[in-house]
């Protein structure tokens, strides 16, 4: 699995602390999510099968 590198919601660079990277819930695509979107509860998009997940 190739390693995220953006936040999916975003778009931000997953640089900063409190990062996370996980698997689609549907298909195991690797996502990422940027401390920010994580504690906004941003909606994000499986780029790859369309899961959307808060």
């Amino acid at each position: 699995m190739a390693k995220v590198e953006q936040c999916t919601s975003c778009g931000v660079r997953l640089v900063e602390k409190g990062f996370t990277r996980f698997p689609c819930p549907a298909c195991d695509t690797e996502l990422g999510r940027c401390t920010k979107c994580r504690q906004q509860s941003n909606p994000y998009t499986c780029p790859k099968c369309g899961f959307v997940g808060p």
